[in-house]
């Protein structure tokens, strides 16, 4: 039996929302082993003179618990 977990993690990038999410996956890979999965849950963007100045995601980073 696999036991995962699931943390909330927000990412921002000033390319794409694409970019965003890539940037949530490199950054928690940093702390986080196991990653199974991203489930993008929010998008926006913000809006400066307006353009589109950052896009920003909020998702969910689910992985597997090591066993003891």
């Amino acid at each position: 039996m696999s036991v995962l977990k699931v943390v909330e993690i927000l990412g921002n990038s000033t390319v794409s929302f694409e970019d965003a999410v890539n940037n949530i996956v490199k950054e928690a890979s940093k702390t986080i082993r196991n990653i199974k999965s991203v489930y993008v849950k929010d998008m926006q963007v913000c809006i400066k003179n307006n353009q589109i100045s950052e896009y920003r995601v909020n998702a969910k980073v689910t992985f597997g618990i090591d066993g003891e």
